[in-house]
Formats: structure tokens, sequence, C-alpha cells
């Protein structure tokens, strides 16, 4: 008799903490989802980071984990459309029992991942290539953003730098060339509002379609005003198209993009024609290991690794969702990790730093100014 209630007693306490247990968390792991393009015009984006937080992830695994649990990423790949991350951020909860989410890519996509799943399901997303301001509300304003942690600049930070050194040259004519969906209006914004701070507005503006390369009526209506300086809101793909167009219409205006567009990608696709294409950047430099993060994820990644902009953000968005993971302690749940993310202020990754609080997701404020110079090399 005593042996049944020691063996009934034993069923109990083992039912009582699988049913407490958190989705995607087991004993020996944890289980983390991804959604980003991995096929298609912007697949370069997703693949890059994915490699580098599965390399992350490894190099953690092999010294023991996070508490004792090895991490697990299940990575699916939505094309950069916004209904597939919908769908995916559903399948990454529902079907593949993610506990958390990272490395999300795209303002649109992001948000309505955000708005129609990960919010209301109280899943926490850790990182996504986006500036937009939607994604950066206080939960006070829009209950969904307090399960979004941003780990880069906004879009605002990033246009009021590149509007300050266009007017600083002397530049007033400058127009605007953008993705006419939530990335490219965000960006528009923050241009529109750094031009106001001295009074001007966009000279012209024009406009082409996500996964696009229609750039004909954008190119027609900016060189209309002949503008001094362009800032183009735009991936790598359409950005190109529409250098190579504005050129061969007879118009040379000093050319400045934002961060997603990806300086290496943009390099691989214009070649010499990218020389002199201002960018600005919300990660530190990749090719110099005087910042600790950038070392270390050189070390990462070997001599022979291909370094960049997007693989330094992976790391970097694999390194806060870690420590998050590590500061949260054994007992792991969602709540728990919102509260232990929203703690972390002025959290140093290496010479990169991110801070969180209740109202305030935001993680970082970084941008530098660099330029594509010749063979391609990217100076600062």
């Amino acid at each position: 008799m005593k042996l049944w209630k020691t063996v009934a007693t034993s069923c109990l306490m083992a039912w009582s903490v699988l049913a407490a247990a958190e989705p995607g968390v087991t004993d020996s792991s944890i289980t983390l989802g991804m959604s980003a393009p991995l096929s298609g015009p912007n697949g370069a984006y997703g693949v890059e980071m994915r490699e580098v937080i599965n390399a992350y992830f490894a190099q953690v695994n092999k010294n023991g984990g996070v508490n004792g649990r090895k991490l697990v990423l299940e990575a699916l790949d939505d094309g950069y459309e916004t209904d597939r991350t919908v769908t995916n951020t559903r399948t990454l909860i529902n079907d593949k029992q993610a506990f958390a989410l990272l490395g999300y890519y795209g303002s649109s996509p992001t948000t309505q991942a955000m708005n129609d799943v990960f919010g209301p399901a109280k899943v926490p997303l850790v990182g996504t290539i986006s500036g937009a301001e939607t994604l950066r509300r206080s939960p006070g304003a829009n209950p969904n953003n307090r399960y979004m942690f941003n780990v880069r600049a906004s879009y605002a930070n990033e246009t009021d730098v590149i509007v300050s050194q266009l007017v600083s040259l002397g530049l007033k004519n400058i127009a605007v060339f953008y993705q006419n969906d939530g990335y490219g209006r965000s960006g528009l914004d923050g241009v529109t509002a750094a031009l106001k701070k001295f009074d001007l507005a966009p000279s012209a503006v024009g406009t082409v379609e996500r996964n696009s390369l229609d750039v004909d009526q954008a190119v027609q209506n900016i060189s209309k005003v002949t503008p001094q300086a362009v800032v183009m809101i735009t991936l790598y793909k359409p950005t190109a198209a529409f250098v190579r167009h504005m050129k061969k219409n007879g118009q040379n205006p000093m050319f400045m993009t934002v961060s997603p567009v990806g300086a290496e990608q943009l390099v691989a696709e214009l070649g010499d024609e990218a020389r002199g294409i201002g960018i600005s950047q919300v990660m530190p430099y990749p090719w110099n290991d005087t910042t600790p993060a950038v070392r270390d994820y050189q070390r990462l990644l070997g001599r022979s690794g291909k370094y960049s902009y997007y693989g330094v953000e992976g790391y970097i968005t694999a390194k806060v969702m870690v420590e998050a993971l590590r500061r949260a302690g054994r007992d792991l749940t969602r709540e728990k990790l919102v509260t232990t993310l929203e703690a972390m202020n002025n959290l140093d990754l290496g010479g990169y730093r991110v801070t969180y609080g209740p109202d305030n997701h935001n993680g970082s404020r970084f941008v530098e100014l660099t330029v594509i110079g010749s063979g391609g090399k990217i100076l600062r």
C-alpha cells in the first residue's frame, strides 16, 4: 500500500510539473522561434542572421546551455511578406511550441504579427530589423507593445542623423525615395520631421512597392526637381535599380540610405556604382575588432568568416536573448522573461548598450554614418 502511495505521489508531482511548464521549455531545452526572409529577393538578410544566431546558440550549448538547458532555434521563411509572417508566428507559437521569439524582419510584417499574434498570446519577441515607430509605442498606448523588445535604433534616429549631415553641407533640395509600406512610410515620416527642424520639407517623393523593382515613376517624379540629395528608405535591390535609373537620367545627387538596405548586399548588387552612397548604421562597425562585441562576433565566425552589419545584429540580438534567459533563472515563464528584460537597464554587451524599462522597450539610439568607398569598402 505504501508503495502504491509513493508511486501515486510521484506521478502527481510529475504531472504538476508538466502542467505548469511553459510551452517550449523542457528540463533540457528551450525552443525559440524566428520568422524572416530566407528566400526570394531579400533572402540574404534572413539567412545571414539565422546562421549567426545558430552559431552563437551552438557556442552557448557547447558551454552547458542556459541554466542547464540547450537552446533550439526554429526558423521559418516568410519571404518578407506580411501574411506569411503572421502565419509563421502562429505556427511557431502553436505548433513549434516556441517559448519566445527573436530575429524577425520588417516593419509591416512584425507590426502585424505583434498586433495579431504574439502580443495577444503574451509571447515576447527580442529584436527585429525595423526602426518603425509602431514597434516602439509604450505598452500604455498599445498593450501588445509590451511583448516587443527592440535592439536597434529607430528610423527617426537614423533619418535625423542623415538630414542633419545633409543640411550641414548646405543642401536643401532633398527628395525621398521610399518603399510603400510601414518601413518606407516610417522612414518618410522621419525624414519629414527632421527636415521640419530646419524649416524644410521633401522637395519630391517617389515610391516602390515591396519586393518590386519598378522604379520608373519614382525616377520621373524625383528627377523633375533635380535634387541635391535623395534619402532612400528602400532595400538593396530597388535601391540599386533606382540609383542606376537616376544616373541614366542624368541625375547625380548625393544618395543616402538607412541601415536595412544592407551595405554589403548593396555593394554586391551595384558594384562600382555604389561608390559614394552614404548609409546610416545602427550596429558597431563589423571589421574593427576594437569593440569587444565585434571582437567576440569575429571569433565566433572565425578568420574566414564573412563579417557584416546584419551578422553583428544577429549576434547582438542573440546575446540579449541569452542574457535575459540567464537572468530569468531556471524557473522560466514568459511573464518572468518580460519582467527580466524590462529590468535590463544600460546592459553592456561589449561596447554596445541596450536599455529597457516597463515603459521603454526601444533598446538603443546608436547611429553612425558610413560611406561606400572604392572597391566597395564601407568607410566611416
